[in-house]
């Protein structure tokens, strides 16, 4: 019967702890139900990537479950803010005809959630990075498939960026 009670009070004592497993957690405050992420602004010169990163950050908030998005502020609890400094494409490998057939591209964003409620920073990265690479399929060119490589980047800020928000990592 002592060791059942010793069991018992220490699986009671690890529910305690405060440990919890990675991707559960999350470093919104309990009140904030209702998000809205304005368009992005955007200081690059690549068309729509405004468009794509905000719709990215949004889809990506939604398939969370963790909040309801909304287009009008007045109704939010917190709003995201997004405004793109730089994105580079550079070449990192090259094929034997000597034509580059992997690049490195890089999305710099300045990022700030603000809980409108409690008027209050929740969240804020003045230089938020997201770098990845991009193979160009055989027989292309990287100014064909150029929308393909941005729009599989953008998904991968966004859920880069969503993570840091809700998560905390």
């Amino acid at each position: 019967m002592k060791n059942i009670i010793l069991l018992f009070l220490v699986c009671l004592l690890f529910l305690q702890c405060g440990y919890h497993l990675r991707g559960t957690g999350s470093s919104l405050p309990p009140h904030i139900k209702v998000l809205n992420i304005p368009m992005f602004a955007n200081r690059t010169t690549r068309f729509e990537l405004d468009l794509k990163l905000t719709q990215g950050v949004i889809d990506e908030m939604v398939s969370r479950g963790k909040v309801e998005i909304t287009d009008e502020a007045d109704s939010a609890d917190a709003v995201l803010i997004g405004e793109i400094l730089r994105f580079q494409a550079n070449p990192i490998g090259f094929g034997e005809d000597a034509t580059a057939d992997r690049y490195s591209i890089s999305i710099v964003a300045k990022v700030v959630l603000r809980d409108v409620v409690q008027k209050k920073v929740i969240f804020s990265n003045p230089s938020f990075v997201y770098q990845g690479e991009y193979e160009v399929p055989e027989g292309t060119d990287f100014e064909s498939v150029e929308t393909d490589a941005i729009d599989e980047m953008v998904v991968k800020f966004a859920r880069s960026l969503v993570v840091a928000i809700l998560e905390g990592f």
